[in-house]
Formats: C-alpha cells, sequence, structure tokens
C-alpha cells in the first residue's frame, strides 16, 4: 500500500472511531425503556390491593359515633351500668365515654367536646337533674337526638324536645319495694323493737338531696310502713351522698348520739348500707346477739354477700344491666335515624321514658339477683 492510500485508509479509521463514541446508543435506551416503566407499573398495581387493606377502616367508619357521660365513674352501682353499656356498644358503635367527676360543668364540656366530635348521639347520666336543660339545649342545636339515663329529667325539660328520651325505673317502686321488706322483717321479729314501745325508731341515710330516686324512696319507704299500720319515728335523716365512706361516718355519729335507742337503718343505696354496716360492726354489731336492721337499694354484688351473711336485711334490685341494655338499645337506634324502640321489646311512658322494673331481694329470692351480674 502507498503512503498515500494508508494515510487515508487512517484517517477513516479514525474518523469512524471518534462518529462511533459521540452517537447515543440505540441498544442502550432500548433496554432502558421497560426499567423506567417498571415504576408506572408497580404503582398502578398498588391501588389493587388497597380496598383490601382499608376494608376494616371502612367498616370501623361505617359504625355510628355516640357520645356518653357517666355522672361519676367511681359510683358502685353506675359502674355496673357502664359495664353493661360498654359491652353492649362493642362491635356496635364507636363509643366515647367521658366520666364527668360529680361536676355538671365538666359534664357540659364533655359534651361541647363530644358534639365538635361528630357524634351522631348522646347518652347522658347527669350529674344534676337541673343540668338537663342546658344538655337538650345543645342537642337541639345541634340537631342530635339524646338518651339521658339513670337520672330523669323533669317532664318540663322532657316535653322540650322531640329528640329526647329517658331510660330508668319508677322512683316510687324502689322506695315501695324497700318499705315492704321493713314491714316484713320487723312483723317477723318482734324483738327488734328493743324498747318495747311499738314504735320503730329508724335512721335514715338519704341519697343526693333533689335527686327524683333519693326524694322518692326517702317519701315511699317510710309511707309504705305506716300504711302497715307500723308506728315510726325518725331520730336522724341526712344525706349520704350515696356514698360508703359518708355512710359510715354519719352512722358513727348517731352511734355515738343515740346508741342501741337506733332499731332499723334504712339507707336510699346499698352504697351508704354498707357504710353503715361497717360502722356497726366496728361497735361491735352482728355477734352474738347484738344486732341492728339494716336495709338499702341497688342489691349491688357487695350487698348480695352481706344479705348472705346476715347483716343486711335486703335490697331492692336496681336491674344495672337491663338500663344499660336498653339506654345502648335506643342510643344505637336513634343514631341511625331509627325509631328508639325498633328491633326490642321496651315501650315508652308518656314522657318518653323505659322504665326497667324493680326487684324486692331477700334471702329467700337472692338467686333472682345474683344472675342479673352473670
Amino acid at each position: 500500500m502507498s503512503k498515500k492510500l494508508w494515510i487515508i485508509v487512517s484517517a477513516v479509521l479514525v474518523f469512524g472511531m471518534l462518529f462511533a463514541a459521540c452517537a447515543p446508543a440505540a441498544p442502550a435506551a432500548e433496554e432502558a425503556a421497560p426499567a423506567e416503566a417498571a415504576a408506572p407499573a408497580e404503582q398502578a398495581a398498588a391501588p389493587t390491593e388497597a380496598p383490601a387493606e382499608a376494608a376494616a377502616p371502612a367498616e370501623e367508619a361505617a359504625l355510628p359515633k355516640i357520645g356518653a357521660t357517666i355522672y361519676k365513674f367511681d359510683d358502685n352501682f353506675m359502674s355496673f351500668v357502664r359495664r353493661a353499656i360498654e359491652t353492649g356498644m362493642e362491635g356496635k358503635a364507636e363509643l366515647i365515654l367521658n366520666d364527668s367527676q360529680n361536676d355538671q360543668a365538666k359534664q357540659n364540656e364533655q359534651v361541647d367536646t363530644m358534639i365538635s366530635k361528630g357524634v351522631q348521639a348522646l347518652a347522658i347520666n347527669l350529674v344534676n337533674p337541673q343540668g338537663a336543660s342546658a344538655i337538650i339545649a345543645k342537642a337541639k342545636e345541634a340537631g342530635l337526638p339524646v338518651v339521658f339515663f339513670n337520672k330523669e329529667p323533669s317532664a318540663e325539660d322532657m316535653a322540650s324536645y322531640d329528640k329526647c328520651w329517658y331510660v330508668g325505673t319508677r322512683s316510687a317502686e324502689s322506695g315501695e319495694m324497700q318499705g315492704q321488706i321493713i314491714v316484713d322483717s320487723w312483723k317477723a321479729n318482734p324483738a327488734w323493737d328493743k324498747n318495747g314501745d311499738g314504735v320503730m325508731q329508724y335512721v335514715l341515710l338519704k341519697g343526693e338531696p333533689g335527686h327524683p330516686d333519693a326524694e322518692a324512696r326517702t317519701k315511699y319507704a317510710v309511707e309504705t310502713v305506716v300504711n302497715a299500720g307500723i308506728q315510726v319515728e325518725e331520730l336522724e335523716l341526712q344525706t349520704g351522698m350515696w356514698d360508703s365512706v359518708k355512710g359510715k361516718e354519719l352512722m358513727d355519729a348517731w352511734l355515738a348520739k343515740h346508741g342501741d335507742a337506733i332499731e332499723y337503718v334504712i339507707a336510699n343505696n346499698d352504697a351508704m348500707a354498707l357504710g353503715a354496716i361497717a360502722s356497726l360492726q366496728a361497735e361491735g354489731y352482728f355477734t352474738g346477739d347484738k344486732f341492728m336492721p339494716v336495709v338499702g337499694v341497688d342489691a349491688i354484688p357487695d350487698a348480695l354477700v352481706q344479705i348472705k351473711a346476715g347483716t343486711l336485711v335486703g335490697s331492692v334490685l336496681n336491674d344495672a344491666a337491663n338500663q344499660g341494655k336498653a339506654t345502648v338499645d335506643l342510643a344505637l337506634n336513634v343514631a341511625m335515624g331509627k325509631d328508639p324502640l325498633d328491633g326490642t321489646n321496651w315501650t315508652l311512658d308518656e314522657v318518653k321514658a323505659v322504665r326497667v322494673p324493680y326487684l324486692g331481694i331477700t334471702l329467700d329470692n337472692i338467686t333472682v339477683a345474683e344472675e342479673s351480674y352473670k
């Protein structure tokens, strides 16, 4: 090859190499395309799995949201109503439950908060029955149904709002039944009239002043005894505010003042009755022949133990399980826009109230009360 031709060939080769280096790599680009497309493909696949993962939250969101308050969690009887409500709402509603700590102002604030959280119904155990009007006004402004339970608003308050109901008892009934237990036990035990004067000297532990149950139990228990032809003398009547500690403190003071002149202890509820029993035991009662009859209301488990032990004459079953159930039934129905009694066996009276019946409990029928807590 001539020198001239060699130079030309070399130049062509160098130029070709330079051109190849500068040109785009087509095959590489073709391989890159599927790799870049993989990300959108994966993203597109993701939504197909989302509905399965979102099923549980969607199911929860479908449950009605119900806001509830208990006047105070550490009330003996209300703790059983609360348990019944929590159990009854489980899996059926999103329950927002508040302890109002016996403070009406706090309860009002709790209602405001629950409304702001979008509840579809309210279930309210009032701190003070006089506080009903303020809560009804809040519910009415929000267009929410409200079910009061255990502490009854006035008939006027109940009539002021068409989306307002009550679950509780007929207060007079508990007093009448307690009175009948007193009558039967007094007549069956003549020795309880310790001074033999034919008169029952009694002390009475009253619940919260102004509370419908406290007022009715106080009135009708004594009235039933008198109507049965038994003469009575009231030695003491003071409020123990439903509390066992206060019940004990009052009984301590009364024993110091009256001693064995007291012939019967009547308590508006079992908590105060249990407090009185603790006081009496500290003074040697319920041992040997030293005895003092005590009667309560509610028939809570601790009281049933005392009935079996012979330190509590009897009580009146305040059906916590069914009060809780009725509250749940009504609240769920109205939260979903149904008739409050839809699918239930409850009935409403003239003031839109479901009345759960009481039952007098003594050793003779104590198993009925025990079964109600199972």
